[in-house]
């Protein structure tokens, strides 16, 4: 069966399955279903726990070795499995598989992994899980449901906070679930008994965003200029590389120009699985007519040559040029030499 975070609670409550796997690359709630897992394991006399980090082949020896050695003293055992890629390759595959088959009461069998994409989702491993256990896939909050998190947060640490101070940490928090919880437990201590409001959050809470080159590609194809300008900047203030970020633009153009070439009722593009992602193709293709895809192509040529130190310029101040572009607000006209080849 396949689970959500919200749906845990209540499943565990009823029942415990033999084997359960937790993906998704938010370590927060990875981490917190992996808890809510172990902890009702522990209630059901699962006193053992045997953990294996999988990141080379020969560590599947000892997973395939574990279920054969028996404890001193008998004990209900708990495998935890965590999986550096969720692609365990054909040893690791079978090693999975032989696990989620597992028909003894006293193993139970967790299995960490980063986010599932489509080819890992129709693996047997998975299927096998699916079919004996459960799937707990876990996907990132995005942005319209940020502060609605922060508030269910705040009602589980007994913590008050109004709107615009929710607001204020979202925004400082940005994507990154484990520190507004870490910033959420500091001002629990910092105010115990008083309501947070945004002074307080203003003047304890670090600017801990994360920016990741998927939000910037998500902002940039939704056409929301000032968004993706604010994440490109703080992808420059973090260092990432330039390249990586042009092939996050280039990856959002080509998706639209593919699924707005694509016949009416077509689906889109597979590389498009989060929800946040889908969202951002669907009113990428309400503008698509006036995306200019010629200027574009021509933006992110200059882009590239900058970065590989062929042409003169600042190849940040081209991608912030690209990126509005691609969400038709030109800042600047190109140039006349870049102009006259788009003609």
């Amino acid at each position: 069966m396949k689970l959500t975070t919200d749906s845990l609670a209540a499943h565990l409550a009823r029942e415990l399955l033999p084997v359960y796997l937790v993906s998704g690359d938010e370590p927060l709630q990875v981490a917190e279903a992996a808890d809510a897992v172990r902890a009702r394991a522990r209630a059901a006399d699962f006193s053992e726990r045997e953990t294996h980090a999988i990141e080379r082949v020969a560590d599947w020896d000892a997973v395939s070795a574990a279920t054969s050695n028996l404890s001193l003293f008998a004990a209900r055992r708990i495998i935890d499995i965590r999986l550096a890629s969720a692609k365990p390759g054909v040893a690791g595959g079978a090693a999975l598989l032989k696990l989620a088959q597992l028909r003894d009461k006293d193993f139970l069998v967790l299995i960490s992994a980063p986010r599932l994409d489509r080819d890992a989702q129709n693996a047997s491993w998975v299927k096998a899980i699916e079919t004996a256990g459960a799937w707990i896939q876990i996907w990132p909050v995005d942005d319209q449901h940020l502060v609605a998190w922060l508030q269910g947060r705040c009602r589980r640490l007994r913590l008050r906070a109004d709107d615009e101070a929710l607001e204020i940490l979202a925004e400082r928090t940005e994507g990154n679930l484990l520190a507004a919880h870490q910033e959420l437990e500091k001002l629990r201590l910092l105010f115990p008994e008083t309501p947070l409001t945004a002074a307080n959050v203003l003047a304890s809470v670090a600017d801990s965003a994360r920016y990741e080159v998927a939000q910037l590609g998500e902002a940039a194809l939704a056409g929301e200029t000032a968004r993706a300008l604010h994440v490109l900047a703080g992808l420059r203030a973090e260092g990432v590389e330039p390249t990586l970020v042009l092939w996050a633009i280039n990856k959002a153009v080509h998706d639209l120009w593919k699924a707005q070439a694509a016949p009416a009722g077509g689906t889109p593009p597979r590389t498009w699985q989060r929800p946040a992602q889908a969202a951002a193709l669907a009113q990428g293709l309400r503008r698509a007519r006036s995306v200019p895809f010629g200027r574009v192509t021509l933006r992110a040529e200059r882009a590239d040559r900058m970065i590989k130190g062929r042409l003169a310029g600042d190849a940040w101040d081209e991608l912030a040029l690209l990126t509005a572009e691609f969400c038709t607000r030109p800042l600047l006209p190109l140039p006349r030499s870049s102009s006259n080849r788009y003609r």
